[in-house]
């Protein structure tokens, strides 16, 4: 199997600040939420798409300073793609390429509202844990 990054595009890129009061000795949990979409055009096999998206929203119940949603896509040229294994294998490795964007998507974003920038971690395994478990692994949908 032969993957080509062919680059990579900021779907939704936003941020919102908060007026939220948070008392000085109260601990802030931001907890961000992570997804993926995997496409393919109708008609191009050849042709997928990765879009790793990360949220960070405020609640009643767990108020956060402000919103963040970014959404990244990265688009793949992969020939020779034989079987589930292989498909399982180009969408784990597209994650592990796209992520890292992601990672400084936010972390600009954030430094460019003039708050503290947010470092989402460092991942070096599987992101999803859908990829840690041959057995949970789905890929779908197409592109028209």
């Amino acid at each position: 199997m032969k993957i080509d990054f062919k680059g990579i595009t900021g779907e939704e890129i936003s941020f919102k600040l908060n007026r939220v009061k948070i008392a000085p000795d109260d601990k802030l949990d931001i907890k961000p939420q992570f997804s993926r979409q995997v496409r393919k055009v109708n008609g191009n096999d050849k042709l997928n798409f990765v879009a790793l998206s990360v949220k960070i929203e405020s609640t009643e119940e767990e108020p956060k300073p402000f919103n963040v949603n970014v959404t990244l896509v990265g688009v793949f040229e992969v020939e020779d793609m034989k079987g589930a294994a292989d498909e399982r294998k180009f969408v784990v490795e597209a994650t592990k390429l796209v992520y890292p964007y992601l990672r400084a998507t936010v972390t600009n974003l954030t430094a460019s509202a003039y708050i503290a920038p947010l470092n989402l971690p460092v991942i070096s395994g599987p992101i999803f844990p859908e990829d840690r478990d041959q057995f949970a692994f789905t890929a779908g949908g197409e592109l028209n």
